[in-house]
């Protein structure tokens, strides 16, 4: 087995397991939400961006169906977007709020750039840290955003 393939394996054990510690079982509903929500977003990017052959993936899964990364695109990704928004430090000061939104998308993209440099997990073609970093920041924030617009309108609904 490539080490690419392993590194996607434990991609996913991790990533469950820190969905199974640090969402509680009362936040179940908005979970599932936001992740279904970053996943339609990162559907359409993901595409976008393997389609117009900016970022390549040589070894993913599910390499016959799509260029995009299945583990990245659609389950790390949305994954990540549960554990931001469900953690969000809404009654935090702005500078607190500030750095929690900078702090995911630069932990990412500093991972993207490992496993670009390292790895064939991706590979720039005509892409940067910098996009990654800013297309994960502007997401989340429209994660986020999506995820107080719901959920204001279903306690609103329920009083």
């Amino acid at each position: 087995m490539a080490i690419e393939t392993k590194i996607e394996i434990v991609s996913w054990v991790i990533t469950i397991v820190l969905l199974y510690i640090f969402v509680p079982k009362h936040k179940y509903r908005e979970a599932h939400v936001s992740f279904l929500f970053m996943q339609a977003l990162t559907w359409v990017f993901g595409a976008v961006v393997v389609e117009l052959h900016l970022i390549a993936y040589p070894v993913r899964f599910f390499h016959y169906a799509f260029r995009s990364s299945f583990t990245f695109e659609y389950f790390i990704f949305p994954a990540v977007s549960v554990l931001f928004n469900v953690h969000f430090p809404k009654e935090g000061t702005y500078l607190k709020k500030t750095l929690y939104t900078l702090v995911f998308p630069s932990i990412l993209t500093i991972s993207e750039v490992l496993l670009e440099k390292y790895t064939d997990n991706i590979k720039y073609i005509k892409w940067n840290w910098f996009w990654s970093w800013l297309t994960l920041l502007l997401t989340l924030y429209a994660s986020y955003k999506y995820y107080q617009w719901f959920f204001a309108i279903r306690k609103t609904d329920l009083h």
